[in-house]
């Protein structure tokens, strides 16, 4: 055997090695360019570079970022599911040609069109008897967060990305035994690698004490990670069928500002209640039946008992996307917004990745005189990424945009105001990796009431950040201007 093994050494040496990788890198370009028509030009021509620019890692980086399961059909629904809401689809899309009023002055009427589109295009419901409060601070929302589930009489539903092993999950979790232990339904979704740091010796009180939990796209072997992309990215949860959250925070001790490297961690929850839930529910059952394997009605789980009596007057709609369509349904939202906008365009993000035909909307915005703001955090927490966030920052202040540093902590929140009238917030970044390569879950809100309140935090937020302007563009480093110029040429596989 040692002979053999001596031999073969002999025989492949790196030479043959790196042949060997090339050929395959050229086989894989071939593909790219013949077969696989789920990805951009631009896209295609960045891994074609990434393979021969350097072939070994390059190879490496396809294999576990570049999957395409645009053709999986992930989310199922029986047919009588898929009946019964196309049946309610249709009705509503009806309804709203029929009612929906035409008059300027009424919110639901200027983003009428709007509203079909998300109807048509995301089957997203319109619900308009519900209610919406805004946090910002990550020690209130947890605290809230803890005292919904301390409450909960009948059901707990949460699905969130990242869940750690710190004393922030840790207190979650012990919660959410005690609240089994009572006798409630509790269901917990993380995805597999964001909440990497817990396993199930974790979990293995809460199972005991009757709560159910799933990881999301779970790899055979924990830690040996081959699917980096198509993560589920959602931050969503739904108590006792009465009570929504929706945003921007997950469970950790960085999202409350016990982090000491990121500080004061900035970002944004919904906290909805009415009959928006319904679609939280659907949104909850569709991933939670996938990745538990358990067999669920998902008309009878989230429509039959989300629907409650008014609590509000605030018109909602939740629209979700991921990489097993290739609609990009929140992306089409965003724009929609941006293009119908006529006075005002105020964004948060932590990323400013977007793709060409998101940065022409901006533009054209910029350069129509609309008020473009656009805020974004001081400090990187993927250095890559903000290099590319800082060159097309660069490229919309030369557009006339106003961009605005955050540097009173780290800046997450992922929001959009346009007009006073609309706005959205969720787990969606401006960034092509949310657009087509995550899992992700936005509110959008047809309310002058909310869209101000939003727009007021935004205003306070100005006085804690600095504005980023030509004057700070002309004097970067010739080292920063060149990492700007790789990073930007991977946007597409960022």
């Amino acid at each position: 055997m040692t002979v053999l093994l001596e031999q073969f050494l002999q025989f492949f040496t790196l030479s043959h090695v790196m042949v060997i990788i090339y050929v395959l890198n050229a086989l894989i370009a071939l593909g790219l360019i013949f077969f696989d028509d789920s990805k951009s030009p631009s896209a295609t021509m960045a891994w074609i570079m990434v393979l021969f620019m350097v072939p070994a890692a390059g190879l490496f980086l396809y294999l576990i970022l570049s999957q395409n399961i645009a053709r999986q059909q992930i989310f199922r629904m029986t047919e009588e599911e898929t009946e019964g809401k196309n049946t309610l689809l249709v009705w509503q899309k009806e309804a709203v040609k029929q009612s929906m009023p035409v008059d300027d002055d009424d919110v639901t009427g200027r983003w009428r069109d709007m509203i079909s589109m998300n109807l048509d295009y995301a089957d997203s419901f319109l619900t308009a008897n519900d209610s919406v409060e805004i946090i910002t601070d990550g020690k209130e929302m947890f605290e809230r967060l803890c005292s919904d589930i301390e409450n909960a009489k009948y059901t707990v539903k949460l699905c969130y990305f990242i869940v750690k092993d710190d004393f922030v999950g840790k207190r979650l979790i012990e919660l959410l035994t005690r609240k089994a232990k009572e006798g409630v339904k509790v269901r917990l979704l993380v995805d597999a690698l964001g909440s990497r740091s817990i396993g199930h010796a974790d979990l293995r009180a809460f199972r005991k004490a009757g709560g159910s939990y799933a990881f999301f796209f779970k790899p055979l072997l924990r830690h040996l990670y081959f699917r980096i992309n198509y993560r589920n990215h959602r931050k969503l949860a739904v108590i006792d069928n009465e009570i929504g959250y929706i945003g921007g925070y997950n469970i950790a001790k960085e999202y409350l500002g016990y982090k000491k490297k990121f500080g004061y961690w900035r970002d944004t929850q919904l906290i909805i209640k009415g009959n928006a839930l319904a679609t939280l529910n659907e949104r909850f059952y569709m991933d939670w039946k996938y990745a538990a394997k358990e067999d669920v009605d998902i008309i009878d789980r989230s429509v039959k008992y989300a629907f409650k009596a008014q609590t509000g007057d605030i018109p909602v709609q939740i629209v979700s996307c991921g990489p097993e369509s290739e609609k990009e349904e929140i992306k089409m939202a965003f724009m929609k917004m941006i293009t119908n906008a006529r006075k005002n365009i105020y964004i948060q993000t932590p990323y400013l990745v977007p793709d060409e035909p998101m940065m022409e909307s901006l533009r054209m915005a910029a350069r129509s005189g609309i008020d473009v703001r656009i805020m974004i955090p001081c400090m990187p927490d993927h250095p890559f990424v903000y290099r590319t966030t800082l060159y097309n920052a660069g490229r919309l202040i030369k557009e006339g945009a106003k961009i605005y540093i955050y540097e009173n902590g780290f800046l997450h929140a992922k929001t959009l105001s346009v007009d006073g009238e609309v706005c959205t917030a969720g787990s969606c970044n401006f960034d092509i990796r949310s657009f087509r390569l995550n899992f992700e879950s936005n509110a959008f809100i047809y309310d002058r009431d909310v869209t101000e309140d939003m727009d007021s935090r935004f205003t306070e937020d100005i006085k804690l950040s600095r504005p980023y302007t030509q004057e700070d563009r002309d004097r970067i480093s010739g080292f920063e201007k060149a990492a700007e110029s790789i990073s930007r040429l991977l946007t597409e596989i960022l």
